[in-house]
């Protein structure tokens, strides 16, 4: 798995685990829902620490708690 694929699957997994949808991460986040849509379905390559930050900041979690998940332990380098 590569790193785009761990915060695409860390998002939709605290979504899950808050009981939210894209729209109401997006409105917590104050980041466009597109951005969000973005990154889920793939299409940003290059996601901003930025916009995790302000994830995290919507949901009440440091960043550090973002990345501390099974999904960051041995990713690909490429």
């Amino acid at each position: 798995m590569d790193l785009q694929e761990a915060i695409r699957l860390r998002i939709l997994n605290l979504c899950k685990e808050n009981n939210i949808n894209i729209n109401k991460l997006s409105t917590l986040a104050g980041v466009r829902q597109s951005t969000i849509n973005s990154i889920i379905n793939g299409h940003s390559k290059k996601v901003q620490v930025l916009t995790i930050l302000r994830i995290c900041l919507g949901l009440n979690m440091q960043l550090d708690e973002f990345f501390n998940d099974k999904l960051f332990k041995d990713l690909d380098d490429e």
